[in-house]
Formats: C-alpha cells, sequence, structure tokens
C-alpha cells in the first residue's frame, strides 16, 4: 500500500478550495505534510475572506496561507496530489508531466465529484463547496488512514 505522507492540494487561484482542503486535511492528519498551490494561483493572496469565515467558524486556521503557484519542485516533493476538477489533472500534469500517475480529484471517492469553483460567488455557494469538500477529504480517509 502506497504511503502518502506529503500531500499536495490543487485549485486554480489558490486562494478558496485548495486552501479550504488544505486546512481540512491538516486538521484530519496532523502527522502529515500538507500544503496547498494553484495552475493559475493568485500569487501572495491570503485565503478569499468567504473561505476564511467558514474556516474559521470550524475552528480550522489558514492565516498563515500565502497563495503560490504549483512548480514542477512543489509537484516532485507531493506523494498524491489532489485536484478541484478533472481538468485541472491536465493543468498539474501540462505543469509537470511526471505527475500523472499521482494526480486524482478530491472528490475522487464521491464517484469523481468534481468541485466547482466559488470564486465571486455568494455566501450559499462557498457554504456549498465546502460541504462537498468536507464529503471529499472524509472519503479518502481509507487511504489516507
Amino acid at each position: 500500500m502506497m504511503k502518502f505522507d506529503n500531500i499536495l492540494v490543487v485549485c486554480v487561484g489558490n486562494i478558496c478550495r485548495s486552501p479550504t482542503a488544505e486546512a481540512m486535511l491538516k486538521a484530519r492528519y496532523p502527522e502529515k505534510q500538507i500544503s496547498s498551490a494553484g495552475v493559475g494561483a493568485l500569487v501572495g493572496k491570503p485565503v478569499d475572506p468567504k473561505a476564511a469565515r467558514l474556516l474559521e467558524q470550524a475552528g480550522l486556521p489558514h492565516q498563515d496561507h500565502r497563495a503560490r503557484q504549483l512548480t514542477q519542485e512543489i509537484a516532485r516533493e507531493a506523494d498524491l496530489i489532489l485536484v478541484m476538477e478533472p481538468g485541472h489533472i491536465g493543468a498539474v500534469t501540462q505543469i509537470a508531466p511526471f505527475s500523472h500517475g499521482k494526480v486524482f480529484l478530491l472528490g475522487k471517492w464521491l464517484g469523481d465529484l468534481a468541485i466547482p469553483d466559488p470564486y465571486r460567488q455568494s455566501e450559499e455557494a462557498f457554504a456549498h463547496v465546502y460541504g462537498l469538500m468536507e464529503k471529499a477529504c472524509n472519503g479518502w480517509s481509507k487511504v489516507l488512514g
């Protein structure tokens, strides 16, 4: 069984979905190295205020997060790369072709569910996406321990 000690979560801007899933996974697996990045990152930006509010309500720390661009180096360090939408798999493997076998949808265990981007949408959209990501993160427990 493959051991996933270094997990990378990827979305586009790295300010909504990936830092939220990163915080959720860090809370569940404090012994693992978990980080996030974006394929079109808003480099240096903190977590989106709507996502931040949901994380704060759940008691999940995120204040240190700053968006970063996915690079080959970041992808190489990861044992497992979790992305939000099928198109992100192609975007990740375009940046880091060697990572093909370790990129999966966060929603893999929910029938390959795609997690939609709530960026610039309503509080309700963020809350909906947050709920999907919670379910998706729970789905990985059978693999991550």
